[in-house]
């Protein structure tokens, strides 16, 4: 008995946040070990199916750079990376695309659909809602270096991501956006979700990955910060405590913040059910930034 009030108890602390957030869009940003078992990519994936079945239009944007490694050793290519970013020639942009597009972006989609959800994969090879410029990266003396077929997001397609939401349809996006001339760029999907969240006026954008927020101290559980505002964060940042792979997230954050996006989390997908103890409970388990 006592388990089964304590679940009423759980559904009624979820009614008012169902109520609030009903026909509002939130970003999801997939990235990390999440996409490496099908496990849990699938009970990730049913959270964003109870959210998409009580109201909320979810838009997935995935990663998939650790099984984009795997590929490339497979094909006896060594991947490089400047700066955190993937140095992207055509060789590299052809397993890239194969990997985001056939495999993970369709198996995504698939299991979506297997849960009693529509959903459609939006990339480079049917529509895509991504476009970019070719980016270059500066040196500490001022050079120019080159990333090869890397773009950066200058326009993001919302009258689609909206029509789609608003037909009770998810879009799932890989971060491969076309360029001017219809050419095809590798994009960081973190970078990416932020520009999807402020082009579509999210309510919220959840980073989702296998960290459990922002820490003071990333040894230490304990210094883990619930709560930030846009200034504190820009402070971490200038003090050198949010750097390497939570970077992009936190400035994906930042981004949607700018765009006009309500709030912005960091959370860990690996933690069961993190996705809707951090929209649908008091408390939430990673990391909430806001502007003030």
């Amino acid at each position: 008995m006592d388990e089964a009030i304590n679940k009423a108890n759980a559904l009624i602390e979820a009614l008012n946040y169902i109520r609030q957030f009903r026909n509002r869009i939130v970003v999801i940003k997939l990235g990390g070990s999440l996409m490496e078992t099908d496990h849990t990519q699938r009970d990730l994936l049913t959270d964003v199916v109870f959210m998409a079945t009580v109201g909320m239009q979810p838009i997935l944007v995935h990663g998939g750079g650790k099984s984009i490694n795997a590929a490339m050793k497979q094909y006896g290519i060594e991947p490089q990376f400047v700066q955190g970013l993937r140095y992207t020639d055509e060789r590299t942009l052809t397993i890239v695309e194969h990997v985001l597009v056939n495999q993970i972006n369709a198996g995504i989609v698939s299991t979506i659909k297997q849960l009693g959800v529509s959903a459609m994969g939006l990339h480079s090879l049917s529509s895509c809602v991504l476009s970019a410029e070719q980016t270059t990266l500066q040196s500490p003396d001022g050079r120019q270096i080159d990333l090869g077929l890397v773009g950066n997001v200058t326009y993001v397609n919302a009258d689609i991501l909206k029509v789609l939401c608003r037909s009770g349809i998810i879009p799932v996006i890989a971060p491969i956006a076309r360029d001017r001339a219809g050419g095809k760029l590798n994009v960081n999907a973190d970078t990416a979700a932020g520009k999807v969240a402020a082009a579509v006026q999210a309510d919220k954008l959840v980073m989702m990955s296998d960290t459990h927020g922002i820490f003071a101290d990333r040894h230490d559980p304990d210094t883990q910060f619930s709560r930030l505002c846009q200034k504190e964060v820009e402070t971490l940042i200038n003090d050198g405590i949010i750097t390497t792979g939570m970077l992009p997230k936190v400035q994906a954050c930042l981004t949607a913040l700018h765009g006009g996006v309500g709030r912005t989390h960091i959370i860990d997908g690996s933690f069961p059910h993190s996705l809707l103890l951090e929209i649908y409970t008091d408390k939430g388990i990673g990391t909430l930034i806001t502007r003030e």
